[in-house]
């Protein structure tokens, strides 16, 4: 058989069989993916050389009989025809010692036959006539033998009949594509779909990978075919789950619930009631539907005493959107309430978010005149970054910025991950002078009072002042998860930090992901940053004290 290809392909190299070639040997699963549909040539088969010798009984049992080395019958003429078939000075001459020992051939000695002869054709030109009948007396050596041989020793010939320049039609790789096929287990048939209708094929469709790509298209279609009868309160929750847990602001979507959530209130208890309004606060969304928060406000004052932890969920995602009714803030930090949630399991979850609404209360609602979280009672808000930050701190930009403000500044001259009352956790923290400054931060207090000093105790700082000259400068990293599925709306936790912060009196400075992505390097990142903090006003090093 003519090894197709010598003359047009003389000279060229297939750039993804050459870089194969050049990493060493790799599985033969991936080899096969790159090299199938290769052009080689003259020049690639050199890369044979570079493929280390195949040694005998490696590739693993047969049902020729091989056995481990060590002093077996058959392993010292096995091993003799190996060196016969690595030493061998022609094509024909491998051809020979394969024909002439049908008694001593293992299926291993074919990869080591193939090998040679890529080694013996690599520095030819082009093989000569009787070569190339060789190479078929060699082939049909192996399509003959093939059945015999183990998985392994498959892919490994296959491997190397591709280098050889073997196309994928030519006989010698359709036979062993063919029996490397036989060899794979055989798949189950698909089991039969029943057919779905409504409300079934909306969760149906909750449980679709197909979600990830495109979840809004088909969540819309399921929800538009779907009766309202068979829209169920489960259907709806894991509606509301998937939104949330992927951060679908889909408003479509989101008004559905809150329509649903109007039309069943008197059938819907305050446990389902959490879970449905998840979504509305992680997504910073407020509905259009007229009665969300009337039907939200009955639904408490209904339910508040009986489900303490689902009350204060509903609370907590209403904080994410500034609509805290006062009734039920009153009852949660009633002496009652709080004396009854103290013995339960969820009792630590249930004081960090009622001092979170404590502090909403404080900061943004100046009106409010009912009852306080006792200061005993109040902990630290979120004390360290956020689980999510912390599970793709592989991802996060903050370890750039930390060295880019390490080498610009100075370590003394800024705390990271530091937290601050009532219990944010801040990226990067500055204390500036009043001439804008940049001031080593363990000669001042990095803290800014709380609750702020411009507001007695119990009304808001929607205007904060502070008599501390020095400014707090919070440089906060907005990464992609931050954010929305392909918006550039805030999730409702974020932007609630922010929005505390600032109204606590610290002068934010936003890190865009958009922004720190398109930095290359540490050098452009440190110009970034330093025209982020120049634009501020902020001064340092021999100029700025």
């Amino acid at each position: 058989m003519a090894v197709p290809g010598w003359k047009e392909a003389e000279g060229r190299v297939g750039k993804r069989t050459r870089a194969v070639a050049e990493k060493g040997s790799p599985s033969p699963n991936s080899m096969l993916r790159v090299l199938l549909a290769a052009q080689a040539s003259a020049a690639q088969l050199s890369g044979l050389l570079l493929l280390p010798p195949i040694q005998p009984f490696c590739l693993g049992p047969s049902k020729w009989g091989d056995r481990p080395p060590g002093g077996g019958p058959h392993a010292g003429p096995a091993q003799g025809l190996q060196r016969l078939l690595e030493q061998a000075r022609s094509p024909g001459e491998l051809v020979r010692w394969l024909g002439q020992n049908p008694t001593k051939v293992r299926a291993h000695h074919y990869p080591v036959a193939l090998r040679r002869l890529g080694q013996l054709l690599g520095s030819r030109p082009r093989p000569p006539p009787v070569e190339q009948t060789s190479l078929q007396d060699l082939s049909q050596l192996i399509i003959r033998n093939c059945p015999s041989f183990d998985i392994h020793t498959i892919h490994v010939c296959l491997h190397l009949a591709v280098l050889l320049g073997f196309p994928s039609d030519a006989p010698l790789v359709c036979a062993l594509e063919r029996e490397r096929r036989f060899r794979l287990p055989l798949k189950p048939p698909p089991p039969l779909q029943p057919v779905l209708r409504g409300g079934q094929r909306l969760e149906a469709a909750l449980s679709c990978p197909h979600f990830l790509r495109h979840p809004q298209q088909h969540l819309i279609r399921s929800l538009a075919e779907a009766r309202p009868e068979e829209l169920t309160p489960h259907v709806m929750v894991r509606l509301a789950q998937h939104l949330a847990r992927h951060r679908l602001r889909e408003p479509q979507l989101l008004e559905a619930i809150a329509h649903f959530l109007v039309v069943q209130e008197a059938q819907l208890s305050s446990k389902v009631v959490q879970k449905l309004v998840l979504p509305f606060g992680r997504l910073n969304y407020f509905p259009l539907e007229q009665q969300f928060m009337p039907c939200l406000e009955r639904i408490l004052a209904r339910e508040a005493g009986a489900a303490p932890l689902a009350t204060v969920n509903i609370l907590m995602s209403l904080c994410q959107l500034r609509c805290l009714p006062s009734r039920a803030l009153q009852f949660v930090f009633s002496p009652g309430f709080i004396s009854h949630i103290s013995g339960t399991p969820h009792a630590p979850i249930v004081r960090r978010y009622l001092s979170l609404l404590d502090t909403a209360v404080e900061l943004e609602l100046p009106g409010y005149q009912g009852p306080r979280l006792p200061r005993r009672q109040k902990v630290p808000i979120f004390p360290q970054p956020l689980i999510t930050d912390r599970a793709r701190c592989k991802y996060s930009h903050k370890d750039i910025v930390a060295e880019g403000l390490r080498q610009l500044l100075g370590e003394e001259k800024y705390r990271q991950d530091l937290t601050v009352p009532p219990g944010y956790c801040t990226d990067f923290l500055l204390c500036v002078s009043s001439s804008g400054a940049v001031l080593p931060v363990r000669t001042q207090d990095p803290f800014l009072p709380y609750p702020p000093r411009s507001c007695p105790q119990g009304q808001a700082a929607s205007q904060p002042t502070t008599q501390d000259p020095a400014q707090r400068v919070v440089l906060m990293l907005q990464e992609r998860w931050h954010f929305c599925r392909d918006s550039r709306v805030l999730l409702g936790s974020r932007a609630l930090r922010e929005r505390h912060l600032g109204l606590l009196g610290y002068q934010l400075l936003p890190l865009p992901f958009e922004e720190l992505e398109s930095q290359r390097g540490l050098h452009q990142l440190k110009s970034y940053l330093r025209q982020k903090l120049q634009a501020l006003g902020l001064r340092w090093g021999p100029e700025g004290g």
